[in-house]
C-alpha cells in the first residue's frame, strides 16, 4: 500500500486522445505486416471451412435447428474454454502456446479433410470435429489476441485491431465463394484440406518472430484458480471493460440469427445451391470490408457510442430484409448491409475491450469479453435455430430484428473506451509496506486501513473521490471495503479494505496504473497532512 506523500513526483496526468493515426499504420511494423499476410490466408481457409461445413450439414440433414448446431458448436468452445485460456494465457509464454495449438489445429484439421473425403461423415461426426476444432481456437484465442500490443505500440493498436477485422471479412469475400465453386465441383473435401494447408503460413511466422522481452516477475505466477477469479473480478470492477461486454450481449444475441440461419435461407426459402450460400457469405463479407474501410470516417464524425448505435440499427434493418428475402437481389442487399453494420460494431468493441486492460491482465480480460460474445452467439443461434424449425425462417429473422432495436436504448447509458484516454501502464510508486517481521505469502486475510484528515466542508467530493478510488482497490484484488468517520474528529476519516493474502496485497503493488495514481492524487487533494497506512494480518493461535 503506497505511502501518500508529498514526497512523490506529480503524478502522471491521463493520456489525452490524440489524432487517430492512418487505418494502415500497423502494417509498417515488419512483424505484423508478415502475421496479418500469414493470418489473411489462414482466414481465408476458415472461411471456406466454415462454409463447406454449414453446407454438408445442410446435406447430412437440413433441419434448421440441426444446421444451427454448427454454428453451436464452432461458438460454444469459446464459451466454455476461453476464461481458463486467458489466465493460461497471462502466465505463460504467449508464443510457444500459440505454436503449440497452431500445429495441433493443423493436424486435426488435416484428419477431418480425410473423413470427408472418405465418406465417413454424420451429423455426429461433423460436429464433433466442429468442437474439437473449436476448442483448440477457444484455447487459443485469448494469447492470440493479447499479443497484438506486442507487435504494434499502443497509437498503432486501433489500426492493428481495425485490420485484423479486414483480414477477416476480406477472407469472408474470398473463402466461402471458393468452397462453394469447389462444392459445386463435387470436391467437397478440398476445402477442408486447404484449411489444413491454411494455417502453415502462420506457424511459420510464429516459429521466427521474437517477442520483446518482458520484465522479470518479481513475485510467483498465480495459480490457475486464482488467475481466473482475479480476471472475473476486474471484469466486475472495471467499468470500461463492461460497457464492452454489455454492447457485446445487446448485439450478438441479435446478430447471431443470420449466420446460424444463412444456410438453411440460401437453400430453403431461396431455393438456391452450394454456389449461391458462398455468394451470401462472399457478398457479406464485402459488406463488412466495406465497412472496415469507412470505419475510420464514421468513427471521427459520430464517436464510439453512437457508431455502435447505428451498426445495431442496421443489423436490425438487414434482419427485415433476410425475412422479406424470397429471391437472391434482395437476400444479397440484407448481405451487404449485415456485414458492414457487423464489422462497425465488432471493431469498436473489440478496439474498447483491448484500451481498457493493463498488461498483467490482457489475456484474461478479452476472455471474458471472448466469453460473453461467442456465449451470447451459442445461445442466439440456439435460439434462433429452434424458432426457424418451429416459426419458421421469416419470424425468427423478424424477432431477431426487433432484439437488436430494443439493445440500442437498453445499452445507451454504457460509454465505450474510443481512444487511449488513460495511461495504464505500471505506476510501481508504492514502497514495500514496512515489517516488524517476515510474513508468510499466503498468510492472510491482510486488512488494510488509510487514515485521512481533510476539511469537513469538503466531505462530500471527498467522498465522491475516495469512492471512485475503491473501484480501483475492489478491481485490483480488494473486497468489504468500506470508509468510516470518526465521531469524535469529524476530519477523521478510514478507509478499510480486505485482501486474501500477504502475497495478493504485493500483487496489487504492481497492478497500480498511472491513471490509478492520478486518482490518488485527487484523493490526497483533500487532506491536510499524508495519508497513514496501516496493514493488519489476521491472527491465528
Amino acid at each position: 500500500m503506497p505511502e501518500v506523500t508529498d514526497r512523490h513526483p506529480a503524478a502522471a496526468p491521463p493520456v489525452t486522445a490524440a489524432a487517430p493515426p492512418p487505418a494502415w499504420s500497423a502494417l509498417r511494423h515488419p512483424v505484423f505486416r508478415w502475421l496479418w499476410l500469414a493470418t489473411l490466408v489462414n482466414y481465408v481457409g476458415n472461411w471456406m471451412y466454415n462454409a463447406a461445413s454449414g453446407w454438408l450439414m445442410t446435406s447430412l440433414n437440413p433441419d434448421p435447428f440441426v444446421v444451427s448446431l454448427v454454428q453451436v458448436a464452432n461458438s460454444l468452445p469459446l464459451f466454455v474454454f476461453a476464461l481458463p485460456a486467458g489466465a493460461l494465457a497471462d502466465m505463460i509464454d504467449k508464443r510457444r502456446f500459440i505454436l503449440l495449438l497452431e500445429i495441433l489445429t493443423t493436424v486435426l484439421s488435416a484428419l477431418f479433410a480425410a473423413l470427408v473425403a472418405l465418406n465417413r461423415v454424420t451429423p455426429a461426426v461433423l460436429l464433433l470435429f466442429i468442437a474439437l476444432i473449436g476448442t483448440l481456437g477457444a484455447i487459443e484465442t485469448p494469447a492470440w489476441q493479447a499479443i497484438t500490443p506486442l507487435l504494434v505500440p499502443k497509437p498503432a493498436l486501433p489500426s492493428a485491431v481495425a485490420l485484423g477485422s479486414l483480414a477477416v471479412n476480406i477472407s469472408r469475400v474470398v473463402g466461402p465463394a471458393l468452397a462453394g465453386l469447389l462444392i459445386l465441383g463435387s470436391n467437397l473435401a478440398l476445402p477442408f484440406w486447404l484449411n489444413a494447408a491454411s494455417n502453415l503460413g502462420v506457424i511459420g511466422v510464429i516459429l521466427a518472430w521474437r517477442p520483446p522481452p518482458q520484465p522479470p516477475r518479481a513475485l510467483p505466477p498465480e495459480h490457475l484458480s486464482d488467475a481466473i477469479r482475479n480476471g472475473l473480478r476486474y471484469a466486475r470492477n472495471h467499468g470500461p471493460l463492461r460497457a464492452a461486454l454489455v454492447h457485446a450481449v445487446g448485439f450478438f444475441l441479435s446478430a447471431s440469427a443470420y449466420w446460424a440461419l444463412l444456410p438453411v435461407l440460401a437453400r430453403g426459402q431461396l431455393k438456391g445451391g452450394a454456389s449461391l450460400y458462398g455468394v451470401l457469405l462472399g457478398v457479406l463479407g464485402a459488406g463488412a470490408v466495406a465497412g472496415a474501410l469507412l470505419l475510420p470516417r464514421l468513427r471521427a464524425r459520430l464517436g464510439v457510442d453512437r457508431l455502435v448505435a447505428v451498426g445495431e440499427l442496421g443489423t436490425a434493418v438487414a434482419l427485415v430484409l433476410f425475412a422479406l428475402a424470397h429471391s437472391a437481389p434482395l437476400a444479397l442487399v440484407a448481405c451487404v448491409l449485415a456485414g458492414g453494420s457487423w464489422i462497425l460494431v465488432l471493431a469498436i468493441l473489440n478496439v474498447s475491450a483491448q484500451l481498457s486492460l493493463p498488461e498483467w491482465v490482457r489475456g484474461r480480460g478479452l476472455a471474458v469479453y471472448v466469453t460473453v460474445f461467442f456465449g451470447t452467439m451459442s445461445l442466439g443461434s440456439a435460439c434462433w435455430g429452434f424458432i426457424g424449425a418451429h416459426l419458421g425462417l421469416p419470424a425468427a429473422h423478424l424477432l431477431a430484428a426487433a432484439g437488436a432495436l430494443l439493445a440500442i436504448p437498453l445499452t445507451r447509458h454504457w460509454r465505450l473506451q474510443g481512444s487511449a484516454e488513460y495511461d495504464l501502464a505500471p505506476s510501481a510508486h508504492w514502497p514495500a509496506p514496512v515489517l516488524a517481521q517476515p510474513v508468510e505469502a499466503d498468510a492472510g486475510p491482510v486488512l488494510v486501513s488509510v487514515e485521512y484528515r481533510i476539511d469537513p466542508k469538503d466531505r462530500e467530493p471527498f467522498l465522491a473521490a475516495l469512492t471512485r478510488l475503491a473501484r480501483t482497490r475492489r478491481r485490483d484484488g480488494a473486497y468489504s471495503w468500506g470508509v468510516y468517520q470518526d465521531t469524535a474528529h469529524r476530519d477523521r476519516f478510514l478507509e478499510t479494505f480486505l485482501v486474501d493474502s500477504w502475497l495478493e496485497h504485493l500483487r496489487q503493488h504492481e497492478r497500480v496504473t498511472r491513471a490509478d495514481r492520478a486518482l490518488e492524487d485527487r484523493v490526497r487533494g483533500f487532506t491536510h497532512e499524508a495519508p497513514r497506512i496501516t496493514h493488519y494480518i489476521a491472527a491465528t493461535t
